[in-house]
C-alpha cells in the first residue's frame, strides 16, 4: 500500500468540522477512530458573520464577535478534555469565515489525514440534504470524509455480531482506491469486509439477454476485486450482488449486517452531473445508520466498457 493509502486508513491528523449542534454526534466516532489509530484530533468551528449577529436593548443589530467565540471555544474544549481522558492529542480551533473554505485551509494547515463532518437528513418541504457544507468538501479534497447523519448510533457493543465494513462499488476501474482503503480499515479494525455491488432490476436486464446475479459479469469482477485486495489487506472478503435499487439496497445491507461503517467512492462530475446522478451517494449519506466514509475519485477515461458494465453505469439512480 502506498504512503498515501496507509495515512488514510491510519490516520494521523483527524479534522472534526462541527457546527457545534452536532457534537455529541460527531465525537465518540472522532475519539474512537483516534484512539484506535493513535490520531491528533483537531476540532474547528468556523464561525459566519450571522452567527454573531446580536441584538442590543433598543433593537438595533450588531456583531458579537468576542461572545459568539468565547462560548464555541467552551464547548469545543470541554470534548477536548473528554478526548484527552481516552489519551487522544485533541486542539480546538475557532476561525471565522466562510466555512468550507476554512475547512480546506484547515486540511493544508494541519496535514489532515481524514475529515469527520455531520450531515442532515431532509428538509421541511422533503428536499434530501446533506449540508452544503459538507458536500463541498466531499467535492473538494482528496481525502477519506466520514459523514455522521442524524441516524448513525454507535454501539455499546455488536452483540454477538462481527465487525463489518460494507464497500459499496461501482467497479469502475476509478473506484479500486476506495476498495483498497475499505480492505484497509476493515483489516485495522479485524473486521470483515463486504464488497457490494447493485445491479439494475433482474427482470430489466433479463429482458435484455443479460445474466443476472451470481452469473452477471458484476459478480466474476467483484469475486476478481474481493481477491486482489483480500490478498493485500485482509483475508475476510465477501462478494454480494444485489438487484434493486443502489440507495435502498445499500442501506438494507448495511442495517441487516449491522455495519459499522459504509464505503463509497465518490465521482468527480459537474454540477448537473451531481444532481442526476449522485442521489445514491445523497440519500445514503442522509439516512445509513453508521457513519460513511467517502473518497472522491480520480477522473475516469472517457473508455466504453462490456455491454453489461455499461447498462450498469448508465442507470438512472
Amino acid at each position: 500500500m502506498s504512503d498515501c493509502g496507509h495515512r488514510w486508513a491510519k490516520p494521523r491528523v483527524i479534522l472534526v468540522a462541527t457546527d457545534l449542534s452536532d457534537l455529541e454526534r460527531l465525537m465518540p466516532y472522532a475519539i474512537e477512530q483516534a484512539s484506535e489509530a493513535g490520531a491528533r484530533l483537531i476540532l474547528l468551528h468556523v464561525l459566519t458573520a450571522s452567527a454573531a449577529m446580536s441584538v442590543d436593548a433598543a433593537g438595533m443589530p450588531y456583531y458579537d464577535t468576542i461572545s459568539v467565540v468565547e462560548f464555541a471555544e467552551k464547548e469545543l474544549l470541554a470534548w477536548g478534555e473528554r478526548a484527552q481522558l481516552k489519551g487522544v492529542v485533541c486542539e480546538a480551533v475557532v476561525r471565522e469565515g466562510n466555512p468550507t473554505h476554512q475547512v480546506l485551509a484547515a486540511v493544508r494547515q494541519f496535514e489532515v489525514d481524514r475529515i469527520i463532518a455531520g450531515t442532515r437528513s431532509r428538509s421541511k418541504i422533503g428536499k434530501l440534504l446533506i449540508g452544503s457544507v459538507a458536500e463541498q468538501v466531499l467535492r473538494s479534497v482528496n481525502i477519506p470524509v466520514m459523514t455522521v447523519g442524524p441516524e448513525a448510533h454507535l454501539p455499546v457493543d455488536f452483540g454477538g455480531h462481527d465487525r463489518v465494513v460494507l464497500h459499496a462499488t461501482t467497479l469502475r476501474e476509478t473506484s479500486r482506491p476506495s476498495a483498497a482503503l475499505a480492505c484497509s480499515i476493515a483489516a485495522s479494525q479485524n473486521a470483515k469486509l463486504v464488497l457490494l455491488h447493485v445491479l439494475p432490476p433482474a427482470d430489466e436486464m433479463m429482458r435484455k439477454g443479460l445474466p443476472t446475479g451470481i452469473d452477471s459479469l458484476a459478480m466474476h469482477e467483484l469475486r476478481k476485486l474481493a481477491a486482489e485486495t483480500g490478498a493485500g489487506c485482509c483475508s475476510a472478503v465477501e462478494p454480494v450482488v444485489i438487484h434493486g435499487n443502489p440507495s435502498i439496497e445499500i442501506l438494507s445491507e448495511s442495517v441487516e449486517r449491522h455495519a459499522n461503517m459504509i464505503v463509497l467512492g465518490a465521482t468527480q462530475r459537474s454540477a448537473f452531473e451531481n444532481l442526476a446522478r449522485d442521489r445514491t451517494i445523497y440519500s445514503v449519506l442522509a439516512h445509513a445508520r453508521c457513519p460513511v466514509l467517502t473518497l472522491r475519485e480520480p477522473l475516469e477515461e472517457p473508455v466504453e466498457h462490456a455491454t453489461e458494465r455499461t447498462a450498469i453505469e448508465q442507470q438512472k439512480h
